[in-house]
């Protein structure tokens, strides 16, 4: 079997300062995106009309997409079901003197624009209602509630399961991935609605997964090197888990690349979110969480062998150096 990377020994701790410029300029991009644009909504979010649809002309979604745009009906949401020939249809009229939150107008616009693509009295509709902006205010907020109480929960069971130093450089690369993701959202002027909230919740979970299995490692190392600096300790942690943070990488990226290139418009958001995502994951991962956690220790020391119970085991101080 051929080993890639089995020798690495890289100095990842030495571009630390240059990846934290780099993410710094990355977000103040975000940051002129969200004060330019703001934050696109879906209408999962922000309210507007459902309808269902049948007709006997199956795969007509993208004529459907493009009718609706000519009527002025722009980002709607169109989902086939199971049954050829029915859709449901999430839209919110942005027609100019039309109330976007009255569901009879936006039925009428979207009834003249099948009756473009299927026919007159080619299509039924099965039944429209409204989605109250209320109902997706509560939506908004449980799923910005859902991600940071997963901050609360990664803290407590990283500062359980390794040392609270661990729990906290977790947080602050997590803390990283979100905020990004959402400039990255605003770069490119993506809805964010429930796939995208799924999306970065996976997104979430893979750069907590990567970061995990190198923190092992530290805790692993920490208990056999007990007269290493910190420093050393980690950079060695990262090359010898280096082989694997880049299969895993590769292989998801190739899933999700394929994702992107041939899923219709509901999937590609959330393909967009993951392959950055998994970009940003593997970066925070490598120049964020450890730099945090070597951060952290110089502000309260207590790893690299100063006396401190890793894992449940005491790594007891270590001896100085005879010169």
């Amino acid at each position: 079997m051929i080993r890639i990377f089995a020798n690495a020994n890289y100095d990842f701790l030495a571009w630390r300062k240059q990846a934290i410029i780099a993410a710094a300029a990355f977000f103040a991009l975000g940051i002129v995106a969200l004060l330019a644009r703001g934050i696109n909504y879906s209408i999962e979010f922000t309210g507007g009309t459902m309808i269902r649809v049948e007709s006997e002309q199956p795969g007509a979604s993208g004529q459907i997409r493009s009718a609706l745009e000519a009527a002025g009906i722009s980002g709607a949401e169109i989902t086939p079901l199971g049954n050829a020939g029915e859709y449901i249809i999430r839209a919110r009229t942005t027609v100019a003197g039309a109330d976007a939150d009255n569901t009879s107008e936006t039925t009428n616009v979207v009834s003249g624009a099948l009756d473009q693509v299927f026919g007159e009295g080619q299509w039924v509709r099965q039944y429209s209602e409204a989605v109250g902006p209320k109902v997706g205010g509560e939506l908004r907020t449980q799923a910005f509630f859902a991600i940071f109480l997963s901050f609360f929960a990664v803290l407590a069971y990283l500062a359980y399961r390794f040392e609270w130093r661990f729990g906290v450089a977790a947080v602050i690369a997590t803390i990283h991935d979100i905020v990004l993701s959402i400039c990255f959202l605003a770069v490119m002027n993506l809805e964010i609605g429930l796939v995208v909230v799924a999306a970065l919740l996976s997104m979430v979970g893979y750069s907590l997964n990567d970061t995990i299995v190198i923190f092992d490692r530290i805790r692993e190392n920490l208990q056999s090197s007990k007269r290493e600096p910190l420093a050393t300790v980690i950079n060695r942690s990262i090359n010898e888990t280096l082989p694997r943070t880049i299969f895993t990488s590769t292989t998801s990226m190739a899933v999700l690349l394929s994702l992107l290139i041939f899923a219709g418009p509901i999937i590609r958001p959330f393909a967009w979110v993951m392959v950055f995502g998994m970009i940003v994951g593997t970066f925070s991962t490598l120049y964020i969480a450890t730099p945090a956690l070597l951060l952290i220790d110089e502000k309260w020391p207590g790893l690299g062998g100063r006396g401190v119970t890793v894992g449940g085991k005491l790594v007891p101080k270590a001896r100085p150096e005879t010169v």
